[in-house]
């Protein structure tokens, strides 16, 4: 399978000092000619940071992929009867929603979409971003370790020495992790370490 042949759902997540480099990975999946279409959360569609203003990125996302984002609990329902995507990725994947996904809650655009998306048995696939993988959030990362058509991005711990508990992914593996998902199979080594 190539990268070209594929549908995907690009949902991103509120940490927004990983919004930047996720948008440059969703733009090469677009030059290399995937059918991308961005999904947001809440936060991302409503909040300004000291990392860009929400009508920034979301005119970013619409630049990248040339479609506007899907924004809606409603609009995000239909990813699973229409059977949009080949493959779903969340990235990044805050702790709140890992939590959520971890736990069948679904209350945002993104969750909605995940449900969705993975009702059809197809792959979905975490970038993790959060402070706090390695505290609370550490049971809900190993509930989607294990969970049937979901696959997490090599991720490890960003800054041990100052923040012990946190964890991102490799977002340069996202490519590389869509197409072993879209085969069934789990991108190796999982943890890696950050540097």
């Amino acid at each position: 399978m190539q990268l070209n042949e594929l549908k995907i759902g690009f949902a991103l997540t509120g940490s927004h000092c990983t919004l930047r480099e996720v948008t440059l990975v969703m733009q090469g999946l677009v030059d290399e000619g995937v059918d991308v279409t961005p999904i947001i959360s809440y936060s991302v569609d409503t909040m300004d940071t000291r990392f860009g203003k929400s009508a920034e990125w979301k005119s970013c996302l619409q630049e990248i992929t040339r479609k506007k984002s899907i924004h809606t609990i409603t609009e995000a329902e239909s990813v699973g009867p229409q059977k949009l995507f080949d493959c779903m990725v969340i990235a990044p994947c805050t702790g709140n929603t890992i939590a959520k996904l971890a736990n069948g809650i679904t209350d945002t655009p993104v969750l909605m979409a995940a449900k969705a998306h993975l009702r059809n048995q197809r792959p979905l696939v975490i970038a993790i971003s959060t402070n706090d993988g390695l505290g609370f959030n550490a049971r809900n990362i190993g509930t989607l370790l294990i969970t049937k058509n979901v696959y997490l991005v090599p991720f490890g711990q960003d800054n041990p020495e100052n923040k012990a508990n946190s964890l991102v992914a490799h977002m340069d593996k996202v490519p590389e992790t869509i197409l072993m998902a879209c085969e069934g199979q789990q991108i190796q080594p999982v943890l890696m370490d950050y540097k």
